[in-house]
């Protein structure tokens, strides 16, 4: 995402927020579904969850998702 400037961590002041998406449950994409702190240590983050705003929950690594079969 070249040339787009991010806005800073609402938190720590030193991350920017990072967008992310997702996609709907009728397969359509889902842009800026969430937003995560880039600064590792800092942890904050929303989400976007059935119209309803969600700060801060639990990040994971994902290091053990096992993608789903298609």
């Amino acid at each position: 995402m070249e040339g787009n400037v991010f806005p800073s961590c609402l938190k720590c002041n030193v991350g920017q927020l990072c967008p992310l998406s997702d996609y709907g449950s009728q397969g359509a994409a889902v842009h800026y579904k969430a937003w995560v702190c880039s600064n590792p240590t800092c942890g904050f983050n929303m989400k976007i969850r059935n119209g309803d705003i969600y700060f801060n929950e639990p990040i994971a690594s994902g290091a053990s998702h096992v993608p789903r079969m298609r």
